[in-house]
């Protein structure tokens, strides 16, 4: 019985270390030479897509996720990398404002209101990144969030048929963004499962909506009527 448990054990770890590694194995691969942190290096885009976060944490402290997307995508638009910035994020669940708040920080540092775009129902990566495509018809991109976040993105964006690459914000320290870290191991087996195993789409269709067109900044956002 011992001999059966501890090969149970061990067959279990081996399985265990596989569902984490080789996610994070497949997708590391297939966006090398995608991946940019040197603003100079990136090659421009008309369209930076901005990954969404909440702006606050737990008891009102600053997400620096968030803050440090923000000054990533200032930083291209200022550096003539991105002529638009489309913003997407969660706006439906209970107290999530992720697009509102992007919208208003890059407004705050001078982006005009009329270069930024915004997708109300990003509820996760997938749907962010498939519906650049499917609503405002992008297909090539630049997206703009931490590097774990970027490979992910680009992974999903490439399966699509979207030309992405990703440019790298500052990242967080490593033990103030453990959590977030841990939760990426799973979002990677879930990407790849999503792409091989279940062909996910996003939960919301919407209108099409022309990132440059006359629009008016009102109606620059899809999903709008959520909030």
């Amino acid at each position: 019985m011992k001999r059966k448990l501890i090969i149970f054990i061990a067959l279990s770890a081996i399985a265990a270390s596989a569902l984490i590694l080789i996610p994070s194995a497949m997708i590391d691969s297939e966006t090398d030479g995608l991946i940019y942190s040197d603003i100079a290096a990136v090659p421009h885009h008309r369209v930076g897509l901005v990954l969404g976060c909440p702006k606050k944490l737990s008891g009102g402290r600053e997400n620096i996720y968030f803050s440090n997307r923000i000054s990533a995508a200032v930083k291209l638009y200022q550096a003539g990398k991105v002529d638009y910035l489309l913003v997407s994020g969660d706006n439906i669940s209970r107290g999530c404002t992720e697009t509102v708040s992007m919208r208003s920080d890059l407004i705050k540092y001078g982006i005009p209101s009329d270069r930024i775009y915004c997708d109300f129902r990003g509820m996760r990566t997938l749907d962010s990144v498939v519906r650049a495509r499917t609503i405002f018809g992008l297909g090539d991109m630049l997206i703009i969030s931490q590097e774990f976040h970027n490979r992910r993105a680009v992974f999903i964006a490439r399966h699509h048929g979207i030309e992405a690459v990703g440019f790298n914000a500052e990242d967080v320290d490593f033990s103030e963004g453990f959590t977030t870290h841990l939760r990426d191991i799973l979002s990677r087996l879930r990407a790849i499962l999503d792409i091989y195993a279940f062909g996910a789409a996003p939960n919301f269709s919407g209108e099409m909506i022309t990132v440059g067109a006359q629009n008016g900044a009102k109606t620059n956002c899809a999903g709008r009527e959520t909030k």
